[in-house]
C-alpha cells in the first residue's frame, strides 16, 4: 500500500470493492457515509487510480449465466519464451488473469469465449503460437467459492461473503453452468456495464445516454441482472501486489474423491481463500482441489495452508505463488477477438 494513502482511503477502498453505489450521484452517497466531501471522495480514488490501486470500477458478470465457456489453462513453456508466449496468450480478450508461476508449469492462465468458439481449437491455436512444450486444460468440476474482497483496515482476507453454487452458500447461488437468455438491447447494456466506469459527478449518465434511457431505468435493469444471476455487483476491483496483498498462491491439493464436497466446504470458508474450485486430475497432475490465496506475505500464504490442511486432514498439496502478473482484468464480453 503506498505510504500515502491513509485510514480514510483505506476505508474507502474497503466500500468500493464491496458494493459500489448504483445511484444517480454515488460520491455523494458515499461521501456522506463516510463524512467527507463527494469531491474528496472522487479526488480520493483518483489517486488510488493513478497510483494502480484501484484497476477499474465496473460490474462485475457471471461468464457461465452469458453462456462463455471457461477454463483454467496450465502451459510450459521454455524459459526463453515465456514472456513471449506470455503476451501472445493475453491477445485474446478472454485472458482475464495470466501468471508466471513456479511448480512443473510455468504459466497459468483463464480463458472464456463465446458459445460459438472452441475452447479447444483456440488453446490450441494459442499454445502453438506461444511455442508451449505442453499444456492441460483444467475446467471447473464443482465451484466452491469465489468472494474476493480484502479488509485494507486491518490487512487481511475478508472473504467471508461469497457465491459458492456447489457448496454451501450464504447467499444462496443458483446452478452455475444455467445459461441466462440475453436479448440484443441486454447485449448493449452488458457492453457499457463492463466497462472502467468515468470518475465524474454522475458517472452512470453516459452509460444511459449511450443506450438511450434514463439512469433509473439502467439501475433497474442491473437490478434485474442481478436478480437473474447475470450480473453478481457493481464495484471496484484492487491491484491486490499495489493494496498491500503481495503475496498470492495458488494452493493445489490432492482431495480423496469421496471427501471432495465436505473439503471443498471447509477450505472455502477461510476468509483468506477468494477462490476455490475443485478441477480435473491428470497422469502427471494428482491435485484436484485449487485454492486461492492473497495475503501480505508468503508466511501468511503458508500460514494459511497449513490451517486448511489441519482443518481438512489434507497434507498433500503445494503452494504455487505467481512471480510475475502478466494480465489481470474483467473479461470483456461480447466484443470481437
Amino acid at each position: 500500500m503506498p505510504a500515502d494513502m491513509d485510514q480514510t482511503d483505506r476505508k474507502l477502498l474497503n466500500i468500493i470493492q464491496s458494493s459500489f453505489p448504483m445511484v444517480e450521484e454515488p460520491f455523494d452517497e458515499i461521501g456522506e457515509g463516510m463524512g467527507i466531501p463527494a469531491q474528496e471522495v472522487l479526488d480520493r480514488i483518483a489517486d488510488a487510480k493513478e497510483k494502480n490501486v484501484v484497476r477499474q470500477i465496473s460490474a462485475i458478470f457471471d461468464t457461465r449465466k452469458l453462456g462463455y465457456k471457461t477454463v483454467l489453462v496450465a502451459m510450459r513453456l521454455p524459459s526463453d519464451l515465456l514472456d513471449s508466449g506470455a503476451r501472445i496468450i493475453n491477445e485474446h480478450p478472454g485472458v482475464s488473469h495470466n501468471y508466471a508461476r513456479n511448480g512443473p508449469f510455468n504459466l497459468w492462465f483463464t480463458l472464456a469465449v463465446p458459445p460459438y468458439e472452441s475452447l479447444e481449437d483456440t488453446i490450441e491455436g494459442m499454445s502453438k503460437r506461444a511455442g508451449a512444450e505442453s499444456y492441460r486444460l483444467m475446467p471447473t468440476i464443482r465451484f466452491f467459492k469465489i468472494g474476493v474482497n480484502f479488509d485494507m483496515v486491518k490487512n487481511e482476507g475478508a472473504a467471508d461473503d461469497y457465491y459458492s453454487p456447489d457448496g454451501y452458500d450464504k447467499n444462496g447461488g443458483q446452478d452455475f453452468k444455467r445459461v441466462v437468455p440475453v436479448t440484443e438491447f441486454e447485449v448493449r447494456a452488458i457492453r457499457e456495464l463492463q466497462e472502467d466506469m468515468p470518475l465524474v459527478p454522475q458517472p452512470f449518465a453516459p452509460m444511459a445516454q449511450a443506450l438511450g434511457i434514463s439512469q433509473r431505468e439502467l439501475f433497474e435493469l442491473a437490478s434485474d441482472f442481478q436478480q437473474r444471476g447475470i450480473m453478481r455487483r457493481f464495484s471496484a476491483v484492487l491491484h491486490h501486489r499495489r493494496a498491500g496483498f503481495k503475496a498470492n498462491a495458488m494452493a493445489v491439493w490432492n482431495v480423496p474423491q469421496d471427501r471432495s464436497v465436505e473439503v471443498g466446504n471447509i477450505m472455502a470458508q477461510s476468509k483468506w481463500v477468494t477462490h476455490c474450485y475443485e478441477r480435473p486430475t491428470f497422469d502427471d497432475w494428482r491435485y484436484s482441489h485449487f485454492t486461492m490465496i492473497h495475503a501480505t506475505s508468503q508466511g501468511k500464504c503458508v500460514e494459511v495452508a497449513g490451517e486448511i490442511s489441519e482443518a481438512t486432514k489434507i497434507d498433500d498439496y503445494m503452494l504455487l505463488y505467481s512471480t510475475r502478473e502478466y494480465k489481470k482484468t474483467r473479461v470483456r464480453y461480447f466484443v470481437e477477438a
